[in-house]
C-alpha cells in the first residue's frame, strides 16, 4: 500500500512535469498569462497545481435549475461507452433522485454506464454523522452500488476536522472523435430536492425542511456546462484529489465498518491523461479553488488553495457599476469587508444579494450563529453602501419562500462566477470548493456598449446570465429585458418590483397580486444572551477558518 502510494506520487510529479512541456505549444492553455480579470498563475498562490492560470476557446452553456441540469447531465451519460471516461465529485449524492421525467436515477444513469463498459469514479465526501443531520448512509450506499456495477467511488474524508469536501462537478470524455467532451460545474448536487424548475413548486424526491418552505420546498440553483479546453482543467481538479496519497479517513470507527461492507479504502490508478479537447466556442474559463492548509498537505496544494477569495477580490476591483449576486449564505464579516471595500471606492457602485429567505438548518446551534455572522455582514455591507445595496430573498407564484442554493456573481457584465463555493469564511478558506470564472471574448451589441467605463465592454456570457436569472424573479417572459439591460436603470426596476410585492403583502386584500417574485430581505437578530454563546460556536463550527495564523492576523486570503 505505501509503495503503491509512492508510485502514485512520483507518476504525478512526472506527468504535471510532462504536461508542463506540452502545455508550452498548447495555446488554449495559459500558464503565466497577465489579464486585468482573472488571475496571474502566481495571484493563485499554489505553485503545486498542474491546472492552467485559465483556458481560452470554451462554450459555456448555464443551466439554470436542477432539472435542466440533470437533464443535461443525463443526455451526456447516455453518450458515454465503453472505456468513455466519467468523473464526479460532490458533496452529498443520493442514488434514488431522479435525472429524468421518465424515472431515470442518479444510480441508474451511473451504473448504465459502468455496465456498458465506460470507466466511472467518482469521490463524494465521507460526511459527519447521521445524527448531526448529515447523509453518510447515503453517500455509503451510492458508493457501494456503483461498485457492484463495475465503478468505483471512495467516501473521501482528506479534509480538517470538521470540514467538507463540497465541490460539486462531472467530467465526461468520449473516445470518439464526433461527440465533445463535458464538464458541469456549479452548486447542484446529485441529491434530493434539487430537481426543480422555473416554476418553483419544488422537487417530488424532496426531503425533510423548514415548515417555512411549504411540504415541497422550491429551489432555485445553478451550474455550467463547459465545452472546449475547460474540460482537461476539471478532469485534473479530479485527479488532483484522487491520487492524494492520504487516507480517505484517519478515523478507527470509519475503517472498521469500510471493512465489513466491502467499501473502497485505497483508489485505484486512473486511466492515462487524453489530450485537450479542441476549442469549442468564446469564452475563457479560470478555475478557482479552494483548499485548506492540512497535514499531511494536500500535494497539489501544500500551502493550501485560496483562489476563489482571490479572484473574487481582484474582480471587484475593477466593478464600478454592479455586482449581481445570488448565494446561499453571506454570512461572514471576512468576505462581507472586500465587497465594502469596492463599495467605498466605487460611489456608483451598486450591489444586488439574492439570498435565502429562512436556514435550511432547524439546529439550534446553527440557527443562531448564522444569524449573527449574517446580520453582521448585511451591516458591514450596509454601512459602506447604504441605498445602493439591496438584498432580496424570493417567493413563488403562491406566495411560499425559494430556497436560494446558487452561488452566483456577475461584475458590470464582464466578469462572471458560477460554482460551489458560497459567500462566507468556510468556504474561501477551510472546504474544499470549485467554481468557474467566466469571462465571454463576445461582446454584447446592446447599448450600454460598455457599462463600467473602463474599455471592456459587456460581454455576452455575463449580461445572458444577469437578465435570464432577473427575468424569472421578475416573472418575465424571455426577451422581455428591454428596461433591464442598463445597470442603473436594471437596479432601480428590481427595486420597484420588490417594494410593490411588499406593499401588496402588507395589504393583500387591496389590489391583484403585482407579478414578481422579488421581496426585501429582513433579518431577526439573535438576543443579546444567544448571541454570546452564538459567536463561539459560529467561528468553530459554523463558518471556521482554514486560513494560516498569519493571514488571519493581516485579514488577508
Amino acid at each position: 500500500m505505501i509503495v503503491q502510494r509512492i508510485r502514485r506520487v512520483v507518476d504525478g510529479v512526472a506527468e504535471r512535469l510532462g504536461r508542463s512541456t506540452s502545455a508550452l505549444i498548447a495555446p488554449a492553455r495559459h500558464f503565466d498569462p497577465a489579464h486585468p480579470w482573472f488571475l496571474t498563475a502566481t495571484e493563485r498562490g499554489n505553485e503545486d497545481t498542474r491546472i492552467a492560470a485559465w483556458t481560452e476557446g470554451n462554450r459555456v452553456d448555464n443551466l439554470v435549475h436542477g432539472k435542466t441540469y440533470f437533464a443535461a447531465l443525463a443526455r451526456a451519460l447516455e453518450l458515454a461507452e465503453r472505456d468513455d471516461l466519467v468523473f464526479f465529485a460532490d458533496w452529498r449524492g443520493d442514488p434514488e433522485q431522479l435525472l429524468t421525467d421518465d424515472g431515470t436515477s442518479v444510480e441508474d444513469a451511473l451504473t448504465a454506464v459502468a455496465h456498458r463498459g465506460g470507466v466511472v469514479k467518482g469521490m463524494v465526501w465521507r460526511s459527519h454523522m447521521e445524527t448531526l443531520g448529515y447523509t453518510g448512509p447515503k453517500n455509503r450506499k451510492l458508493a457501494l452500488r456503483l461498485e457492484e456495477a463495475g465503478g468505483e467511488v471512495i467516501l473521501d474524508q482528506r479534509v480538517l476536522t470538521l470540514g467538507s469536501h463540497h465541490q460539486k462537478f462531472f467530467v465526461v470524455r468520449y473516445r470518439r472523435a464526433e461527440v465533445a467532451d463535458v464538464a458541469f460545474v456549479g452548486g447542484i448536487d446529485l441529491a434530493r430536492a434539487r430537481r426543480d424548475d422555473a416554476d418553483h413548486f419544488g422537487d417530488p424526491v424532496s426531503r425533510p425542511f423548514p415548515p417555512e418552505y411549504g411540504e415541497i420546498a422550491a429551489w432555485h440553483d445553478v451550474q455550467v456546462q463547459l465545452q472546449g479546453p475547460a474540460v482537461r482543467d476539471v478532469e485534473d481538479v479530479f485527479r488532483e484529489r484522487w491520487e492524494d496519497p492520504a487516507a480517505l479517513s484517519r478515523l478507527p470507527w470509519h475503517a472498521i465498518p469500510d471493512f465489513l461492507r466491502g467499501v473502497t479504502r485505497e483508489p485505484s490508478d486512473l486511466p492515462p491523461v487524453s489530450d485537450h479537447p479542441e476549442p469549442a466556442g468564446t469564452c475563457s474559463v479560470q478555475l478557482l479553488r479552494t483548499y485548506p492548509r492540512r497535514r499531511p498537505a494536500y500535494p497539489f496544494a501544500t500551502k493550501g488553495e485560496r483562489s476563489a477569495a482571490r479572484a473574487y477580490s481582484k474582480a471587484l476591483d475593477r466593478a464600478t457599476e454592479l455586482i449581481y449576486i445570488e448565494d446561499q449564505y453571506l454570512w461572514s464579516v471576512d468576505v462581507a469587508r472586500v465587497f465594502a471595500a469596492a463599495l467605498r471606492r466605487k460611489p456608483n457602485l451598486r450591489l444586488i444579494v439574492v439570498v435565502p429567505k429562512h436556514l435550511d438548518d432547524d439546529s439550534p446551534l446553527t440557527i443562531p450563529s448564522a444569524l449573527l455572522g449574517h446580520s453582521a455582514a448585511l451591516g458591514v455591507i450596509r454601512a459602506a453602501g447604504g441605498d445602493r445595496v439591496m438584498v432580496l430573498d424570493i417567493e413563488n407564484d403562491r406566495g411560499i419562500p425559494v430556497y436560494v442554493h446558487a452561488k452566483v456573481c456577475i461584475i458590470d457584465d464582464v466578469w462572471a462566477a458560477v460554482g460551489s463555493d458560497n459567500f462566507n469564511r468556510r468556504s474561501w478558506t477551510h472546504d474544499s470548493e470549485l467554481t468557474a470564472a467566466i469571462i465571454d471574448e463576445q461582446r454584447d451589441d446592446r447599448a450600454p456598449l460598455d457599462p463600467a467605463g473602463l474599455g471592456d465592454g459587456a460581454r455576452t456570457h455575463a449580461r445572458n446570465l444577469r437578465l435570464e436569472l432577473i427575468r424569472e424573479h421578475l416573472g418575465r417572459a424571455d426577451g422581455d429585458d428591454a428596461d433591464l439591460v442598463d445597470p442603473q436603470q436594471f437596479f432601480d426596476v428590481v427595486s420597484a418590483s420588490a417594494k410593490a410585492l411588499d406593499s401588496w403583502h402588507a395589504n393583500p386584500s387591496t389590489t391583484q397580486r403585482p407579478v414578481g417574485r422579488l421581496r426585501r430581505h429582513e433579518i431577526s437578530v439573535p438576543p443579546v444572551w444567544q448571541q454570546r454563546l452564538a459567536a463561539v460556536a459560529y467561528r468553530l463550527f459554523v463558518d471556521p477558518d482554514g486560513r494560516p495564523i498569519g493571514m488571519r492576523l493581516r485579514r488577508r486570503f
